[in-house]
């Protein structure tokens, strides 16, 4: 396994093509927008490393007999899947943010089913290719990014229909020694702290959709990959030079649009190519996963509660009992949601290829918690913080010998607390509900892993209805319709 050091180093031998603010990013890893992100999925490996962690964070390999880190393990029971909810609470904890290696361990896990099943039905060698490429990346210790959302363009047009056909990433061309593909995928988080990407469709196809029906693997820095990276609320407060006013001074995320620009991709490296009727099960197979890796947002609720409670006694205001009530409501729902990944896991099954998988209706229901229960958490922290969060001058006042004077002597809250500690705790709520961290913990708890509806829709079809309205019958007493 790789330590923080290696990995560092790893990336710094990448040559990503990166663009931020219509420039070409030469220092990807020393940059200050991006490296809050880098040093949150550094902490994977920290914590691999460190004794105490080592049930959770790491896994023996089913391939080779090695510990490996469990984010490049495929799961061999039910345990496994509980660990992996416990690991995404942990890291979440300790970082604050989005660490973004689930999105590609998920994507392994999906895939080695799915791999699988495509064989089964064509006589394909589809899953011996993944799992040299798995014995590959367990070896390395490498991060892969899970790409499977596309710009979509006009969402009521399937992609064989799209006025550009760009917009759902496609194989243009076949060669003898691989495929051609061009597209691009969006929103993808972690995408220039990855080793590998992992490209998969982002919807169930038709057979007029076939070029679309592909799923393959490259490294990051593959010829003919651009990043760019998108926008987050208050990033260039990373730029000042400060630390309070960045609110998590150490860890942060980051999403980029991924160009696949006419880009080749060898045989060995291809995992699905035109068996359109898979598409769909690769989708749902990742995302129930991916559903379940949301325990992620129970470690960071895990912060805010925290914060939280740091805020109302800084405050003064910690004996109140509707604060105290608030706090209460803010558990009751963090431990909710965590109950709802570890039930998924628990009742997981084994899959053909020896694979287990998770529960997809009760995966689906911990995600459309998510989708809602962090926007109540966020309202609450915001309530007991007061309008001082968002009202606060900047770190560059604070510390000015004309206003720091004042700034120190009117926001004074529990004097027994510093001025400075006051506005550090409030900066740091305003990063998890207004900042760049409410990216990795509000925008993505509503529509990462699928948009609300996606989990609605997935409840409707796994939910058996008949045996509900069987029993309800039964006990009315009714023998016929």
């Amino acid at each position: 396994m790789m330590t923080p050091k290696e990995y560092e180093d790893s990336l710094r031998k990448l040559d990503l093509q990166v663009y931020m603010f219509g420039k070409r990013v030469e220092n990807v890893v020393d940059d200050p927008i991006i490296r809050p992100s880098m040093n949150a999925v550094a902490y994977t490996y920290t914590l691999a490393a460190d004794p105490a962690y080592r049930d959770i964070m790491t896994a023996v390999s089913h391939l080779s007999g090695k510990r490996i880190n469990r984010f490049t393990h495929i799961h061999q029971s039910t345990d496994d899947l509980v660990k992996k909810t416990k690991m995404g609470r942990l890291l979440g904890s300790h970082t604050g943010c989005c660490f973004q290696r689930c999105v590609g361990m998920d994507a392994l896990n999906a895939l080695s089913i799915v791999t699988f099943d495509i064989d089964q039905a064509h006589g394909t060698s589809y899953y011996t290719r993944f799992v040299d490429y798995l014995i590959m990346v367990q070896e390395r210790d490498l991060v892969c990014d899970g790409a499977m959302t596309d710009p979509k363009g006009d969402r009521g047009l399937p992609p064989h229909k799209q006025p550009d056909p760009d917009m759902f990433l496609r194989v243009v061309e076949e060669k003898a020694g691989g495929i051609v593909v061009r597209g691009a995928k969006a929103h993808q988080t972690g995408a220039v702290n990855s080793h590998e990407i992992i490209v998969m469709p982002t919807i169930s196809m038709r057979e007029e959709d076939r070029d679309y029906a592909v799923s393959f693997a490259l490294p990051s820095d593959a010829p003919g990959i651009t990043y760019i990276m998108g926008r987050q609320s208050c990033d260039t407060r990373k730029l000042e030079g400060g630390t309070m006013d960045m609110g998590n001074r150490f860890f942060g995320g980051h999403e980029a649009l991924v160009v696949f620009e006419d880009v080749f991709v060898p045989w060995d490296r291809v995992f699905m190519y035109k068996e359109y009727e898979f598409a769909g099960k690769l989708v749902e197979t990742f995302a129930s996963y991916h559903r379940q890796s949301y325990a992620c947002k129970v470690g960071v609720g895990d912060v805010l509660i925290g914060a939280a409670q740091t805020v109302a006694e800084y405050n003064g205001a910690d004996r109140a009992s509707h604060i105290k009530d608030k706090i209460i409501e803010m558990n009751h729902l963090n431990e909710t949601l965590f109950c709802g990944s570890l039930a998924c896991a628990a009742e997981g099954h084994r899959e053909a290829c020896g694979t287990y998988c998770v529960n997809t209706l009760l995966a689906n229901v911990c995600k459309q918690n998510v989708t809602r229960f962090p926007y109540d958490m966020a309202r609450l922290a915001q309530d007991v913080a007061g309008g001082l969060m968002v009202t606060l001058p900047s770190e560059t006042d604070f510390r000015s010998p004309v206003t720091g004077k004042w700034v120190e002597k009117y926001f004074k809250g529990n004097a027994s607390v510093s001025t400075e500690n006051r506005m550090r705790i409030l900066r740091l709520i305003e990063n998890l509900t207004l900042g760049t961290a409410a990216v990795g913990y509000l925008t993505e708890s509503m529509h990462g892993a699928g948009s609300p509806q996606a989990q609605r829709i997935m409840i409707a079809r796994q939910v058996n209805m008949a045996d509900k309205q069987k029993h309800a019958k039964r006990l009315a007493g009714i023998l016929k319709d």
